[in-house]
């Protein structure tokens, strides 16, 4: 395979709140060959979540089995869950030349590019904190000691934000899918792959 036909890794990063997964949902619809690397964790899903399509849910047992078979690309603890990358998906999408998106945090960010320098990073930026506390309060899921915990984590990761190539503020959602968008068509057109014909 020359160096050429090798796919394109992204990752986007975002506070808790910012609208990371409408945005990756939006993205992923529009560019129907994009692979979306589904996340590992251990926390319960919540309503309406699917497993297999929002993440795959796992046992804290079967996870940290995992670690020890050097099965995640990067793994972290997020607010008391366990959280991972499948290696073996990432490198089986780029040996086919596929363009593959990781939707994953800071910390997971920083351990990837360790492993895959190349990729492309975009931190996707809320409008304001005090449009982030609204929105997580809104979703009506979190108990206000956790909202507190997620805001504050929020401005650790916004402060890391130097580490990403590109950077999007989601202030009107159309605005933010078209930009993002619009950034990765810069590295090309996603080529057809069987991995993303797969997603549900």
């Amino acid at each position: 395979m020359s160096p050429n036909s090798r796919g394109k890794l992204f990752i986007m990063s975002a506070p808790s709140g910012a609208g990371k997964s409408t945005l990756r949902e939006a993205l992923c619809a529009r560019q129907p060959n994009l692979a979306y690397s589904v996340s590992h964790t251990t926390r319960p899903p919540r309503q309406g979540e699917k497993n297999g399509v929002d993440y795959h849910f796992t046992s804290k047992e079967d996870f940290l089995q995992g670690i020890e078979d050097a099965r995640w690309a990067e793994w972290a603890e997020v607010h008391g869950n366990y959280y991972g990358t499948s290696a073996r998906f990432i490198a089986r999408c780029l040996d086919r030349g596929c363009f593959v998106l990781l939707d994953i945090d800071v910390q997971g960010t920083e351990k990837i590019l360790k492993r895959f320098p190349e990729a492309v990073t975009l931190f996707i930026m809320p409008p304001s904190m005090e449009v982030l506390e609204q929105r997580l309060s809104s979703r009506g899921t979190d108990a206000p000691e956790v909202i507190a915990q997620r805001l504050e984590n929020a401005k650790g990761e916004m402060n890391k934000r130097s580490l990403y190539k590109h950077i999007l503020v989601n202030d009107d959602l159309e605005t933010a899918i078209s930009e993002l968008e619009g950034v990765m068509l810069q590295y090309g057109a996603p080529p057809p792959c069987p991995e993303a014909e797969r997603r549900s």
